[in-house]
């Protein structure tokens, strides 16, 4: 099949006006406070925030970025008006010739991971949490390489990525035991009877309980910092795959014993965006971004990701990654904040417990 055009949805996340500012940047000099209202007052259009191109593949963009003028808190908070916007930038995806349409961070959310655009014709969408999914099981299984310690904590571990990778991580049987944290009980229960029989499986609705875990995969749809100092165990390290992120950089200051990777960043060299930025280098992607790029790239006409990935749309994307490896489309070499890190064994400092 020959390639189609793709487009990705973006948002803004906590900090608006900084956000809003890689697409025009004198709004980066206005107040956040002003800038927060208007973009929740405001019935503002969605925005062609940056053109898409890859080498090899043409002068013409393979794809868009297109920014969904509402921010995180907002998404979270009014979700009818979220899925509304989320719709009308879909429309514009459209108008733009895009055969396929990614959900960017919690436009994914507000959808129920695309579910409730399911009877859309017009146009493909995928949530980008097969590939999401898929990559940081690689990078998780890259860590627990490097150490010993293999008891995993998964945060969010009943969303649409968190499912999936518990799934993966049950499948490969490459931890020695997993803890489940999400908010809702009967799922997580419901998770744990199905992987328990290949791993031995805790769950827990208490974010606290990760401390007794040595790594921990964040997966939480948030608009703030949700793990903080107390919740982690001597020299934990943890991979942050959120989007708003939900960790610090105050984390690292308060306990210089922890590790935080960021989660689901790919590499791509040949990727170039020209108009904006989504917050990452040039040749960088979200996995959610990569998954939609390859079902461009491969002609996928329809839905493909809705809700919870199955393993073999994992194992499906993977393949396309493959298939089109001389772009890149690997996991990204590790980062803490997006500045190089190196992955180290740590040993618990002194007032730590």
């Amino acid at each position: 099949m020959s390639a189609v055009p793709f487009a990705f949805l973006v948002h803004p996340r906590a900090r608006i006006a900084e956000d809003l500012a890689r697409v025009w940047r004198p709004l980066g000099r206005l107040p956040e406070g002003v800038v927060e209202r208007a973009v929740r007052r405001l019935p503002l259009p969605p925005v062609s925030m940056a053109r898409v191109h890859l080498a090899d593949e043409g002068p013409e963009p393979v794809g868009h970025v297109v920014l969904v003028p509402f921010g995180a808190r907002h998404l979270l908070a009014q979700p009818h008006e979220g899925r509304s916007r989320v719709e009308r930038a879909i429309d514009h995806a459209v108008r733009l010739g895009a055969g396929v349409v990614g959900l960017g961070a919690l436009t994914a959310t507000v959808t129920a991971g695309g579910v409730t655009l399911r009877d859309r014709g017009d146009v493909g969408v995928t949530n980008g949490n097969a590939y999401t999914a898929a990559v940081v099981e690689d990078q998780l299984l890259a860590l627990l390489g490097e150490s010993d310690r293999r008891r995993v904590a998964v945060v969010g571990a009943t969303g649409s990525v968190g499912t999936t990778l518990v799934r993966l991580l049950a499948r490969s049987r490459s931890v020695d035991e997993l803890l489940l944290v999400a908010r809702g009980a009967a799922k997580l229960d419901h998770l744990a009877a199905e992987t328990s029989r290949r791993v031995p499986t805790a769950v827990s609705t208490d974010l606290h309980d990760v401390r007794g875990s040595d790594v921990v995969v964040l997966l939480t749809a948030s608009a703030d910092a949700l793990l903080r100092a107390e919740h982690l165990a001597p020299g934990a390290l943890v991979l942050d795959a959120t989007q708003p992120r939900n960790t610090s950089p105050t984390l690292l200051d308060e306990r210089p014993d922890v590790t935080v990777l960021d989660g689901g960043v790919v590499a791509v060299p040949d990727l170039r965006l020209r108009g904006g930025n989504i917050g990452l280098p040039q040749g960088r992607a979200y996995a959610c971004f990569a998954e939609t790029a390859l079902l461009g790239l491969d002609g996928h006409r329809g839905h493909f990701s809705l809700g919870v990935p199955t393993l073999d749309q994992v194992d499906h994307v993977r393949h396309l990654a493959a298939r089109f490896a001389r772009h890149g489309f690997a996991a990204a070499p590790a980062t803490s904040f997006g500045r190089p890190a190196t992955v180290r064994e740590t040993r618990p400092v002194a007032g730590v417990r």
